[in-house]
């Protein structure tokens, strides 16, 4: 992915910084594009995944709508002039203040997830004169297959209303005037590798729509939120996800009825192979049984592996710099040194890699921490009291 040129653009940029490819997310972007079209699929880009205005600017430039989970995501949607219509929010807990400004701004939909925040919205909506278009969110005890820290669609998760309790949310629908079903809402977990999984959705989703079609409940949009993973232990071989497989699926096991549309709420997929970590070195630590390489970023830069372990390929671009002979030289492929690669941070959970196979590593060498476009700027934070650290993109270096 960076080529000599880049390496050395690197070394004169202060550290740690997010390096964001362009031209990675337009070409993401241009085949998404190509794949939903080709069923008239709608996509919502979950500002949850990277908030970055630059990147936003970009996406909404290929008329994707936003999937928001928080008064603030809907605000920032708004700001970045993502058109109401496309605006769809999300979230277990919404405040009084996030609802009262998503109805003043209308919204396309609010997706519910209880049965008394379908109360609370109608109360808001009354107070305003309005109308709200919702959608309710269904648990549709499906397993993603997933971590269980980014699993979402079972019986025992905080999301969604259960299939037990939808009598209940339907009749007290009937007397909430001033709600408007429009749609149901699913979504089972991020990171999904197994097709598979997206597969029992669609035929748990059939079954569910045979329910509503019993009662004669016409349902006009089926979200069926996002969750697709992205290559963290190849990303060179896999920048941009196999959207033609997804889709087919979809297309060909979800059962719509006429007229209904379908929505995807995908952000990972989008954005998480266009960013990279750039960081720096700043110690070797030879320890007893364990060698230390101490970078300037942290877990204040990179949460995902301390909060769940994840893994992010480690690469030493300096090393591959210097031995470089053309841009298809392989990144950070070990010599048989191993090192246990930390953040600064004071926490031992401040890790990033453990017996991370690499070149000899020496104080100053430049590191990349790859697939971090997605859960990484945005979860940021200024533990420690360390500085935000900015965003360099590849159009401006």
């Amino acid at each position: 992915m960076f080529n000599k040129e880049t390496i050395n653009k690197f070394k004169t940029i202060p550290t740690p910084f997010y390096y964001y490819d362009l031209e990675v997310l337009k070409q993401t972007l241009q085949k998404l594009k190509e794949e939903s079209d080709k069923y008239g699929f709608i996509v919502h880009y979950a500002l949850k995944a990277n908030a970055n205005n630059a990147i936003l600017e970009i996406i909404k430039s290929y008329n994707i709508g936003a999937d928001c989970v928080s008064g603030n995501e809907v605000k920032k949607a708004v700001e970045c002039n993502f058109k109401p219509e496309h605006i769809v929010f999300a979230g277990v807990g919404k405040s009084d203040a996030e609802i009262n400004y998503a109805l003043d701004n209308d919204i396309f939909c609010f997706n519910c997830e209880s049965l008394q925040e379908l109360e609370v919205i109608n109360e808001l909506a009354v107070s305003k004169n309005k109308n709200a278009s919702i959608a309710l969110r269904i648990n549709p005890n499906v397993n993603a297959n997933t971590h269980k820290y980014i699993t979402t669609g079972l019986e025992e998760n905080k999301f969604g209303i259960n299939i037990w309790e939808l009598e209940t949310v339907v009749n007290t629908l009937k007397g909430l005037k001033n709600l408007q079903l429009i749609g149901l809402h699913f979504h089972i977990g991020s990171q999904i590798m197994d097709l598979g999984s997206f597969k029992s959705l669609c035929l748990r989703v059939n079954e569910i729509q045979n329910w509503f079609a019993s009662r004669n409940i016409t349902i006009e949009n089926i979200n069926v939120g996002g969750g697709l993973g992205v290559n963290y232990h190849e990303p060179d071989a896999n920048l941009i996800t196999d959207f033609a497989a997804y889709f087919k699926l979809f297309n060909d096991f979800l059962e719509l009825r006429p007229k209904q549309k379908i929505h995807f709420e995908l952000g990972r997929a989008i954005t998480a192979q266009c960013g990279t970590l750039i960081s720096k070195v700043l110690y070797i630590k030879k320890g007893v049984n364990t060698n230390f390489v101490i970078l300037d970023a942290g877990m204040t830069e990179l949460m995902r592996p301390a909060l769940y372990q994840a893994y992010h390929k480690i690469e030493n671009l300096t090393s591959a710099c210097s031995s470089m002979k053309n841009i298809s030289a392989p990144f950070g492929e070990g010599n048989g040194l191993k090192y246990d690669v930390v953040g600064p941070i004071c926490e031992s959970s401040d890790c990033f890699g453990k017996a991370v196979s690499l070149p000899e590593t020496i104080r100053g060498d430049i590191f990349a921490l790859r697939t971090a476009g997605a859960y990484g700027e945005v979860m940021s934070s200024a533990y420690n009291l360390r500085d935000r650290v900015k965003a360099v993109y590849s159009d401006k270096i």
